[in-house]
């Protein structure tokens, strides 16, 4: 798969974006707090790939610990699609989008795409946590 521009959403509909990414270019999983809970598997974009379509009035923002990444949520059905934040030691700003929200990937797509996993419960973010299977 090359970059191509997907359409995702929250469960509900009244948050939905379109995005420009390679999912085979890998995603994402991590063992912090906030991934762990919400079984996050996430894909990052630049904030000039992320597009908003509808639904800004939706969203409500969660923020804890450093306050690096706005972790946004549909305030109707409580889906969080996606957040933004800034981390220079990641590459600076970014967009990091719940694959899951993803509405036009399929399902043999989404089996394809290549996972990382982080240890972020350890602030290890370049290697992997010892167990990976529950994430």
């Amino acid at each position: 798969m090359a970059m191509q521009t997907h359409s995702g959403s929250c469960h509900c509909g009244a948050v939905r974006f379109t995005a420009e990414l390679d999912l085979d270019a890998g995603t994402g999983k991590c063992n912090c707090s906030m991934c762990s809970k919400t079984r996050n598997w996430s894909v990052i974009v630049k904030p000039e790939q992320f597009h908003l379509v509808a639904g800004e009035e939706a969203l409500s923002d969660y923020q804890f610990g450093t306050h690096a990444i706005h972790w946004s949520f549909c305030r109707i059905c409580g889906v969080h699609a996606f957040g933004n934040g800034q981390v220079p030691e990641a590459g600076g700003a970014f967009v990091t989008i719940a694959v899951t929200s993803l509405d036009d990937v399929d399902d043999a797509t989404l089996a394809a795409a290549p996972v990382r996993y982080c240890n972020g419960r350890d602030n290890d973010w370049q290697h992997a946590p010892a167990v990976t299977a529950w994430l």
